[in-house]
This record gives C-alpha cells, sequence and structure tokens, in this order.
C-alpha cells in the first residue's frame, strides 16, 4: 500500500486492508471512481469524483479495475506530494 503523508501528518492513499488505518488515527473515507458496465456490456472507469478522465472502455471490468488503481496511483495520490 502506497501512503502520501503531507507535513500536517495527513495520509492520503487507496484504500486497502493490508494496513489497519484506523490504527492511524481519524478517518475521512470519500469515493475516488466508479467502474461500471455501459449498456454494450463494456466497462468503464470515471474518475471524475478527483476531477480524472473517464477510462476505457475494457471489455472487462478487471481492466477497468487495473486502469483505475494505475490512474490513482500515478496521478492522483502522487499529486499530493509537494514538489
Amino acid at each position: 500500500m502506497q501512503m502520501v503523508i503531507d507535513s500536517a501528518g495527513r495520509i492520503r492513499c487507496l484504500y486497502g486492508e493490508e494496513v489497519d488505518l484506523h490504527a492511524l488515527g481519524l478517518l475521512a473515507i470519500d469515493r475516488a471512481s466508479h467502474v461500471e458496465a455501459d449498456e454494450h456490456g463494456q466497462w468503464w472507469a470515471d474518475l471524475s469524483p478527483v476531477d480524472g478522465p473517464k477510462l476505457g472502455p475494457f471489455p472487462r471490468r478487471s481492466e477497468a479495475l487495473h486502469a483505475e488503481v494505475d490512474w490513482l496511483q500515478t496521478s492522483w495520490l502522487i499529486s499530493a506530494v509537494p514538489r
């Protein structure tokens, strides 16, 4: 699990169960995306909740989920790191 900790001690990460996040303090969990099928059975990863793109279409849900995680890790999570 990748975590970004800012100078105020706030942690930003993709939610997972690898680490007990409750042990780190009060949580604020927000949805970052929606992965859904369209009327043609094609899968899309909609990252608009974090001002991201709509990725797809993908023939399999697993491909949309992989693209979702990849985009969040490289474009959203990393954007929290001060440059």
